[in-house]
């Protein structure tokens, strides 16, 4: 699915948030979008999910309007919203009979997609015996399971800790060779957008504009990002953070651990 932002502008009240952005993102490419809390890359998310309406501009979804949510865009949170009082394979199974999949279709699919996050053996596991990691790898199952056109992740993974993360990055690069939706990713993990992205875009301050634009698509690419290593300073200049101290600061982290 393309997605094509044309001279999209949001505000909310007196509050511009979102200044003047036009991006057309290819069908099957993943873009990384990255800046300062606040800034409005999770407003964009929402105007290509049919959630939010764009103060001006038009929001294109394969040259059609975007005038709501539909099963074709598939939105993911942070937080991973399994209902509580159902297992892992019916959390992931409710995704299909929202469209009408007969219970047993859905449950035998369910149990599919969990077993490709590595979550077989647990399907009947309520939320609350499994890992944040685990849940967060059924959320992904359900997020995968209808096959939508288009993935739109607004930090996925940004409460679970770094080895866990990285693993459920592996996990979603997997899913994402297989299936090729298209896919705009809200982070604020500059790593995790090196590893996961063909493009990143950098956004400035509120309100929303692109500083600067980096091109990785033909790069294979592993955890050890050295090779980024100057485009990874780059873009911690441009979102004002000082690049040797980071580094430094992760040094000493990964000492205390």
């Amino acid at each position: 699915m393309k997605l094509y932002f044309k001279n999209i502008e949001k505000r909310f009240g007196g509050l511009q948030v979102i200044e003047n952005f036009s991006r057309e993102i290819e069908s099957g490419e993943l873009v990384a979008l990255v800046g300062p809390s606040g800034c409005g890359k999770s407003t964009l998310l929402h105007i290509a999910a049919g959630l939010e309406t764009p103060s001006s501009g038009s929001m294109l979804a394969d040259g059609r309007p975007v005038e709501g949510p539909h099963p074709e865009r598939t939105l993911m949170f942070q937080e991973n919203a399994l209902y509580p009082w159902l297992t892992l394979a019916k959390n992931v199974a409710l995704a299909l009979e929202f469209q009408k999949v007969g219970k047993d279709e859905a449950r035998r699919q369910a149990d599919l997609w969990l077993g490709k996050v590595n979550l077989k053996g647990f399907e009947d596991y309520y939320p609350h015996q499994v890992s944040g990691g685990m849940r967060q790898r059924a959320a992904l199952a359900r997020a995968f399971i209808a096959r939508p056109k288009a993935l739109l992740l607004d930090e996925p993974f940004g409460a679970l800790d770094a080895l866990t993360r990285m693993t459920l990055q592996d996990v979603l690069r997997q899913l994402i060779r297989e299936e090729r939706p298209t896919v705009l990713l809200v982070t604020h993990d500059v790593d995790e957008a090196l590893f996961l992205a063909d493009r990143i875009l950098v956004f400035s301050a509120r309100p929303a504009t692109v500083m600067q634009e980096f091109n990785l698509t033909h790069h294979e690419k592993t955890h050890d990002l050295s090779e980024f290593s100057e485009m990874r300073r780059q873009i911690l200049r441009l979102l004002g953070i000082n690049a040797e101290q980071d580094e430094f600061t992760e040094s000493l982290e990964r000492i205390e651990v």
